[in-house]
């Protein structure tokens, strides 16, 4: 199952818009004022069904993830000098990303891939491919995604 995820262009907090292959609306995203990143997840009838909050006063980026209100675990930029390293602790699962940090792997414990990220280039706002494997993966993969693009974003301010 693919899923697009696009950024709002003329957004002041980040917003986004999660599209299945069909161009239909299967979540949207509205950034939350707040110190560090705050990024709430609508399903499309519009509950909210998850969040990433990032960590503020932390050395390098880390974001925790919640289904609803119940924290699920979090995300964390590891020092690299050159290939991006995340860490992740939610379901024992791993990400691997490559040198440019446009693509992404998140991979079970026996190494079978979750999710395949892929950041489109040349479009005027954020634009990922995300390639879920099993549809009940979905809402954490875009969480994953989201919290991986807003700690690039919060390295290059």
């Amino acid at each position: 199952m693919k899923l697009l995820f696009k950024q709002r262009l003329f957004s002041w907090l980040d917003s986004y818009d999660v599209y299945d292959e069909d161009g239909n609306t299967v979540y949207s995203v509205k950034g939350v004022l707040s110190f560090g990143h705050c990024l709430e997840i609508y399903d499309a009838s519009g509950t909210m069904v998850g969040k990433v909050k990032e960590e503020i006063l932390t050395f390098l980026p880390r974001f925790r993830m919640y289904l609803h209100d119940n924290y699920i675990g979090e995300i964390k930029k590891e020092f690299t000098f050159f290939r991006p390293k995340f860490t992740l602790d939610c379901n024992g699962w791993s990400v691997d990303g490559d040198f440019w940090q446009w693509e992404y792997d998140v991979n079970d414990p026996a190494g079978h891939t979750i999710m395949h990220a892929s950041k489109e280039l040349f479009h005027l706002t954020d634009t990922y491919i995300i390639d879920v494997n099993n549809p009940e993966d979905q809402l954490l993969s875009l969480m994953i995604v989201l919290a991986i693009d807003a700690a690039k974003c919060s390295q290059s301010n």
